[in-house]
């Protein structure tokens, strides 16, 4: 499997105004880059931050190799000057922004890039499609964190989405509460704990389902899980019980009425003196099918396509605009399009009791401090190089699952709404 370098991730009208810069003189500019979004994706009411420590991962990474500067000079993308410069390219700007597991909401400026304009321009399409992919997926499995109550959920949608996309899919959903993941290569470069059963095919590979049974608590102990629905699910319990007995872990159902048949499948295992063994559902679910399953007899989730695709909102919306150059502010004024010029300083305003109630934002300017007040943005990126004591993993997941404790019951619902708290921009002076 082969993996796109970073450098090459740059879009071709990103080098067209780096080209025409440099001949100018403007590609020296100070400029001040920002990401956010204009609006949630429809039914959401907050999104979360996440993918920032694979972007600064990236950024170590991007650069322009001798064979990548000949293809871009050879078929005309750049000129002479344009490959020499890019032979030299190290981004040695400034990067802040929102800490992972952070809530966003419209016009939050969670990610702001600074540097020379050329530097900073060429960083574009690398910073929108790790953070729009990211995000979504962050927001849509945090959505099914809350529906599940507190049960596991696993990630299980590799097979439903680009070989790197799946990975990236699975950090994602661990940042935002997921327990596991079924992506060995996830599990090997985040430290993702890992989780999986079998499926139908090795059932259907042996001569009857109780040999397919007790093939796999042969080589796996009882502490696994057996899926219990390719043929008949009240039998294949039965089986499952017979070979593995009582302890036998967990049975998984992919299909099917998932509410019916998780009644009538606790029902049979408690009969059968299984009372501990686990009921695991997957099959197509998303955040609306597992609040459905709130009052079912359900122990674990297993997500997959609607997870790794943001849950029918698969980009979250971010753009990347230049709002300050030498320090003036610029805006863009295109109808439905408008952006706030100059560097923006975010905090989020809380309740003594540490509900949140407002995000306030300032450009040009640090808000006006209040008790309360929590400030958004920190360091990621200083002269190019990354900061020391940049949160791990497992902190950005506790950081979001306070984050969500915070904000007002009402936010959390899945029902379409206003964000879950107001955001206020307070213009410069």
């Amino acid at each position: 499997m082969t993996s796109l370098r970073p450098a090459l991730l740059t879009d071709h009208y990103e080098l067209t105004m780096v080209n025409a810069a440099l001949k100018d003189g403007t590609a020296d500019r100070h400029c001040v880059f920002e990401v956010f979004a204009r609006r949630l994706p429809a039914g959401r009411r907050y999104g979360v931050v996440a993918g920032t420590g694979r972007l600064v991962d990236a950024l170590r990474d991007f650069r322009f190799d001798e064979a990548e500067v000949r293809f871009l000079r050879d078929t005309g993308v750049v000129d002479d000057q344009t490959a020499a410069w890019l032979t030299r390219y190290r981004f040695t700007g400034e990067i802040h922004g929102y800490a992972e597991g952070e809530l966003f909401f419209p016009n939050s400026p969670i990610l702001t890039v600074s540097g020379t304009f050329a530097e900073c321009v060429l960083l574009e399409t690398l910073v929108l499609s790790v953070l729009n992919h990211d995000c979504a997926i962050a927001a849509a499995a945090a959505r099914m964190v809350t529906a599940a109550r507190g049960r596991t959920v696993i990630e299980m949608g590799a097979r439903r989405t680009h070989e790197e996309a799946a990975v990236a899919a699975a950090r994602a959903s661990y940042l935002a509460g997921f327990a596991y993941t079924s992506s060995l290569a996830a599990g090997q470069r985040y430290g993702i704990p890992t989780a999986g059963t079998a499926a139908h095919a090795f059932t259907l590979l042996h001569d009857d389902e109780p040999a397919a049974f007790a093939s796999q608590v042969a080589a796996l102990g009882k502490n696994t899980t057996l899926l219990v629905d390719t043929y008949d699910i009240s039998q294949g319990i039965r089986n499952a019980i017979a070979v593995a007995g009582p302890d036998l872990r967990a049975i998984r159902i992919d299909s099917g009425d998932l509410s019916v048949l998780a009644q009538q499948s606790r029902e049979l295992l408690d009969s059968l003196g299984a009372t501990e063994t686990k009921i695991i559902v997957s099959g197509d679910l998303d955040e609306y099918a597992i609040a459905a399953l709130a009052a079912e007899p359900v122990d674990m989730y297993g997500a997959g396509t609607a997870v790794v695709t943001g849950s029918g909102a698969p980009t979250a919306g971010l753009v990347y605009k230049l709002v300050e150059v030498d320090g003036r502010p610029v805006v863009k004024r295109s109808e439905n399009k408008a952006t706030i010029g100059g560097r923006k300083t975010a905090v989020r305003r809380h309740k003594p009791t540490g509900t949140a109630i407002e995000e306030v934002v300032v450009t040009r300017g640090v808000p006006e401090p209040m008790n309360g007040d929590r400030l958004l943005q920190r360091p990621y990126v200083i002269g190019g190089e990354p900061v020391d004591g940049l949160p791990t993993l497992a902190e950005s997941r506790d950081h979001l699952r306070h984050c969500l404790i915070s904000i007002p019951w009402e936010g959390l619902k899945l029902s379409g709404g206003d964000p879950a708290i107001p955001l206020t921009v307070i213009p410069a002076p």
